[in-house]
């Protein structure tokens, strides 16, 4: 078989025909009285393990060792393969996703593009310094995508980096909350704690929303943190979380003070007072646990808790009783 015949039956150029000639991949069996190159059948075979090989992304020089070589063994180039591939899967990706928050920014123009590329070379900085800038000036000049902000925050191990980040992120709008929320579900605890902290400073009805779903979480830090910050927005769903981390000791002063905030409403004052009342009173509930709702007690307002001091005033732990007797003094000197 011709060359022009054997290049329209393999798809395989007559150009590239030769140069594989000329490598010494495949060397046509015969020529012609004329002295045209003439492919037999063994030939058009090789040529197609070259084309096989060739997809496997293996170069021309690989391909030769392969065929020729009868001590050669795929398995260390395959793995080989295997490794070059996946580097450059990621090094794709990685484009992909910049090019992608360059056009989520809508630049109007090739300067913006630079200024967006350079903060975003900036929030992957090893230095603290420079992602904190980076972090600060994101509002200010072209915004950098909500996405890369957040990105950025979930895995900031630096207090004062992650600070300015999360403001950044509290000034940027969109759709950073609904973003966060997916880092609730992370698998490393690290990530779902900085994820309820840059929601916690989110303003908006989305990221509250976000954060009642939180109080469910099976990680009590996230639990707790979304816990404060309904409390602090008064939102009365946070109420049995807070309380639960009084009894627990988790940032019990921290939740006592929310639970006030939350009592300003009158509507929930006595709602307050009941639960933790009824926290008392449950035997499950250790003496340490009892004197620390005793004290939150005191900044509720209301008949309901100062009812609920008069009697723990009387109560049988002399501890819980003193700490009733001394609120009910400074109520009285109101």
């Amino acid at each position: 078989m011709l060359i022009g015949e054997v290049a329209r039956r393999s798809g395989v150029s007559a150009r590239m025909l030769r140069h594989y000639e000329s490598l010494g991949l495949v060397r046509p069996s015969g020529r012609t009285g004329s002295g045209y190159r003439e492919y037999s059948g063994e030939d058009i075979g090789r040529i197609f393990q070259i084309e096989s090989l060739r997809s496997l992304g293996l170069s021309l020089r690989e391909i030769g060792r392969a065929l020729d070589d009868p001590g050669f063994t795929p398995s260390a180039l395959v793995v080989d393969l295997v490794r070059q591939t996946r580097e450059r899967i990621a090094a794709e990706t990685e484009l992909l996703t910049r090019l992608r928050r360059i056009d989520a920014a809508d630049p109007a123009g090739w300067q913006d593009v630079l200024q967006i590329v350079a903060l975003l070379q900036a929030l992957g900085s090893k230095s603290a310094n420079v992602r904190q800038h980076a972090a600060l000036s994101s509002v200010d000049e072209v915004p950098v995508p909500v996405e890369a902000l957040v990105e950025a925050a979930l895995s900031e191990t630096d207090p004062n980096v992650a600070g300015a980040l999360r403001w950044a992120l509290a000034r940027s709008g969109g759709c950073g909350s609904v973003l966060l929320a997916e880092g609730l579900g992370s698998p490393v605890a690290a990530v779902r704690e900085r994820a309820v902290q840059s929601l916690a400073e989110m303003p908006g009805d989305e990221a509250a929303e976000q954060l009642r779903d939180a109080l469910g979480n099976p990680d009590v830090v996230v639990r707790g943190h979304a816990a404060l910050a309904l409390g602090t927005r008064g939102v009365a769903d946070a109420v049995p979380t807070l309380i639960d981390m009084i009894v627990e000791g988790r940032n019990d002063t921290d939740a006592a003070d929310a639970l006030s905030v939350l009592a300003s409403d009158t509507a929930t004052t006595d709602q307050i007072a009941t639960r933790l009342v009824d926290r008392l009173a449950q035997d499950t509930t250790q003496a340490p646990a009892r004197g620390r709702l005793t004290q939150a007690l005191a900044g509720i307002p209301g008949t309901r808790a100062s009812h609920a001091l008069v009697e723990l005033s009387r109560d049988v732990d002399r501890a819980v009783a003193l700490t009733a007797t001394y609120l009910l003094q400074r109520r009285d000197a109101r």
